[in-house]
């Protein structure tokens, strides 16, 4: 008898993305998400080389990470990372997207799906995002996930964002006569 594979090792296919492990010809444009200073910006700034050889002989393959790639022509855009327990025991969705590819939508489609394959078994995801990252904040309320919690970490205001199994993803989802509660401040 054959066992399926767990559905998050398979790859994870959107109206326009295709979310699959990264591969060894995708590592020169997961490194420019690593090095490139516009993607780190809010995210302690660019990796030094040593990390990124040591990050480059590790990202193949490895499990959670997800090579974001344009279904029409394969062009890899970001890099989705879905960690079970990566924060206090909950998982956690984390992504970067080349900045060629921003304003476009790519990165909503690609969390939003990796977000809703996440709860197929956890039962809460959660991001965290500087305070100061106005567009990661607006992408992380669009996809469904609600302001937690605030706090300081890295020498930075952070803001924690979550989604249980089972909440609407969007306001318009909600049932009739309710409506989105606006996060604390």
């Amino acid at each position: 008898m054959t066992v399926p594979p767990h559905p998050a090792a398979q790859p994870l296919v959107t109206e326009r993305l295709v979310l699959r492990p990264v591969r060894s010809r995708d590592v020169p444009a997961v490194t420019r998400l690593w090095t490139d200073p516009d993607v780190r910006q809010h995210l302690g700034g660019p990796v030094i080389e040593s990390v990124v050889r040591i990050r480059q002989r590790r990202i193949v393959g490895a499990p959670g990470f997800h090579a974001v790639v344009r279904a029409e022509d394969g062009v890899l855009l970001g890099l989705v990372t879905v960690e079970d327990g990566g924060r206090d025991g909950e998982t956690e969705v984390s992504y970067q997207f080349l900045p060629e590819h921003w304003g476009r939508g790519y990165a909503r489609e690609a969390v939003r799906a990796a977000v809703a394959r996440a709860l197929e078994t956890a039962p809460s995801v959660v991001a965290v995002t500087q305070e100061a990252n106005h567009r990661s904040r607006r992408l992380l309320e669009a996809v469904g996930l609600e302001h937690a919690e605030s706090f300081v970490e890295w020498d930075a205001h952070q803001v924690l964002y979550r989604r249980r199994r089972g909440a609407a993803s969007r306001p318009e989802e909600l049932p009739r006569g309710r409506t989105a509660s606006a996060p604390r401040a």
